[in-house]
């Protein structure tokens, strides 16, 4: 294939990658907008399959079948539940790929036309550095966030004194090794600045809390992509380096759109260790006792009710309850309920988890409204119905200025008539933090498994 007319179809895979997410922005057009992308992805595979620098298709056939092969087992046997870390093990596996593409130019320079060993151009070794570091911080950065999201350690912060200023003198101390290496190409300096940037990916990632979570996997996105483009870079690739930069540039918007739905900065989420002050359990109670009720309960209050807001949370992802909570709201509508659902932008374990559940058990797009949209409408609504959600209707964010989660935005659902949860306890969020709101007055708590709580309150409908 000439060079021509890989630029024209690599400038055509482009062209389908932005308009895949284009198509990603709106739950009506994620469908048509996937497509785009992976028809992108094929015209890229295929352009560089025919590239006349491939020396070996054996071994390219066999790494597409093992990865073909592991993708769709794992793409079969995934939970929706599951899906956040599954993403952060991706990101992983992309940060994973810049450090050994740039160990393979590192030691093969003349194999990607950047010199000689020894000799390496100035600018290749500039960019190899950009990408190892990045790389390197990614990889580490998605392992830790993955192992608190499968729960494999716990998801609380982890904080020592001086943490700050240890990740400053090893991020110092980086650009001190990037320099030295540019000017000397020492291997030794190579997988030292590589080591410290491990280091790095997973010390900015222990301190951080349950409920930043969201941010991290946004944030760890945006990385993938800059480390793609550093790949791109020294592969000489447009189409990496193109679509290397939409995703770390989407990425970086989208951390920026969830710290600012938190009321944080992106720095003190970096920096911080969100939830490392939180309340005890049952601290907020103040010796008080919830209100209980059972399904037949629940379904009275629902039935009677002339407008119900549902409030879902990662607690009905995990129950995998979302099914059931739609044939509750038909149920509903049947008898005249005007039904609507509430999505905080950080509830659940990553951006836009509860949307995903909620159009996966085919509830109309147009039922579903983001928090500025539906805030006001609590006011007005008889019910609400919070469904596995805590931190993200937590008034503490309102009222409690020692609170870790003041100034975050919530969902005033203590501005319904009653407010209605499914929980299976009075445990806190994942934030760690009570919830006063299960004391009120207003307040009934449904204690139990999500699912069978929902199937119970349908039964009775």
């Amino acid at each position: 294939m000439s060079a021509n007319i890989a630029a024209i179809a690599y400038l055509i895979a482009s062209i389908f990658f932005i308009l895949a997410l284009k198509g990603l922005s709106s739950p009506t057009s994620a469908r048509p907008g996937n497509l785009f992308g992976i028809a992108g992805m094929v015209i890229a595979i295929v352009t560089t399959l025919l590239e006349p620098g491939v020396v070996s298709y054996g071994l390219i056939i066999v790494g597409l079948l093992i990865g073909g092969v592991i993708g769709t087992i794992i793409a079969l046997r995934i939970q929706m539940t599951a899906m956040p870390q599954l993403v952060a093990a991706f990101h992983s596996l992309v940060g994973m790929a810049a450090v050994l593409v740039a160990a393979a130019a590192f030691y093969a320079p003349a194999a990607y036309g950047i010199g000689d060993v020894g000799a390496i151009h100035l600018a290749s070794l500039i960019e190899m550095s950009i990408g190892i570091v990045i790389g390197a911080i990614t990889f580490s950065g998605s392992v830790v966030a993955f192992t608190k999201l499968q729960g494999l350690v716990s998801g609380a912060p982890v904080v020592f004194p001086g943490q700050h200023l240890l990740n400053l003198l090893i991020s110092i101390a980086i650009i001190v090794l990037v320099v030295l290496f540019v000017g000397s190409q020492s291997p030794t300096l190579f997988w030292l600045m590589t080591a410290l940037a491990f280091i790095v990916g997973v010390l900015i990632i222990i301190p951080i809390g349950g409920a930043d979570m969201p941010v991290v996997i946004s944030m760890l996105n945006s990385y993938s992509g800059w480390a793609a483009a550093g790949i791109g870079f020294t592969l000489e690739n447009t189409l990496l380096i193109i679509t290397g930069a939409l995703v770390g540039s989407s990425g970086a918007i989208l951390s920026y759109i969830m710290c600012k739905a938190m009321n944080r900065s992106f720095f003190n989420v970096i920096l911080g260790g969100f939830g490392a002050e939180a309340a005890t359990a049952g601290s907020a109670a103040g010796g008080r006792s919830a209100k209980s009720g059972s399904a037949d309960d629940g379904a009275f209050i629902l039935k009677n009710a002339s407008k119900v807001i549902i409030v879902p949370g990662y607690g009905m992802a995990v129950a995998q309850a979302q099914h059931t909570v739609r044939e509750m709201a038909d149920a509903l509508k049947k008898e005249g309920v005007d039904v609507r659902y509430a999505i905080h932008p950080v509830a659940g374990r990553m951006p836009g988890h509860m949307n995903v559940l909620l159009a996966e058990a085919n509830v109309p797009y147009e039922d579903v409204f983001e928090l500025e949209e539906i805030n006001s409408e609590f006011a007005t609504a008889d019910v609400a119905f919070v469904i596995g959600a805590n931190d993200v209707v937590n008034p503490a964010a309102k009222n409690d200025p020692s609170s870790p989660i003041y100034g975050m935005p919530i969902l005033d659902v203590a501005n319904a008539r009653t407010v209605l949860f499914v929980k299976r306890s009075l445990s806190p969020g994942y934030a760690g933090i009570d919830n006063s709101l299960f004391y009120e007055d207003k307040t009934m708590m449904l204690f139990g498994d999500a699912k069978k709580m929902v199937e119970d309150i349908v039964k009775a409908l």
